[in-house]
């Protein structure tokens, strides 16, 4: 086996377990997962040695971006699916919805953030579940059915495991 296999299945169960505290890590992972796909599209068959290398530059980038912008990218994608949201329901159910768009769409934007920061605990808990069953998944050579059924198994795993976390922390 070599490193980046060993490297994705240790980084993989890492964030399948731990990805909702470790969100850092799990976008890291991301980052580490697209580099070995944009490393064969910049190089004709590039060598293990430099996918490896674009797959840690990228996940160190993406690794800084959410420890430094997490709160900031949470709130704004919040604000701008909440407002467009509002403006879409104001748009189909009131007639003179256009005189108000403004203030519809910063109420629906201050609804979405709230909504998408508070909630954010599940939905990262689902898209490190996701993203550790893809990064231990990949790894194995089995018939098409098979990786199905393993990257569902590790997912729900994940998302059991880390709730129950979630739960735990709550608790106390």
């Amino acid at each position: 086996m070599n490193l980046s296999l060993i490297f994705s299945v240790t980084i993989g169960a890492i964030v399948l377990f731990f990805g909702r505290k470790l969100f850092w890590l799990c976008v890291a992972a991301i980052g580490f997962a697209a580099g070995f796909e944009v490393a064969a599209y910049l190089v004709h068959q590039p060598s293990p040695l430099l996918a490896f290398t674009f797959a840690l530059v990228l996940g160190f980038i993406g690794a800084l971006l959410a420890l430094f912008l997490q709160k900031v990218a949470i709130g704004v994608a919040g604000f701008l699916a909440g407002g467009k949201l509002a403006t879409a329901i104001a748009a189909t159910f009131f007639v003179q919805h256009a005189n108000y768009s403004g203030v519809v769409f910063v109420i629906g934007g201050i609804i979405g953030a709230i909504l998408l920061l508070a909630l954010f605990d599940w939905a990262l808990i689902g898209l490190s579940s996701v993203v550790g069953a893809y990064l231990i998944s990949s790894v194995f050579v089995v018939p098409a059915s098979g990786a199905t059924i393993l990257f569902i198994v590790l997912v729900a795993i994940g998302v059991i495991f880390q709730a129950a976390a979630l739960k735990r922390i709550r608790l106390n």
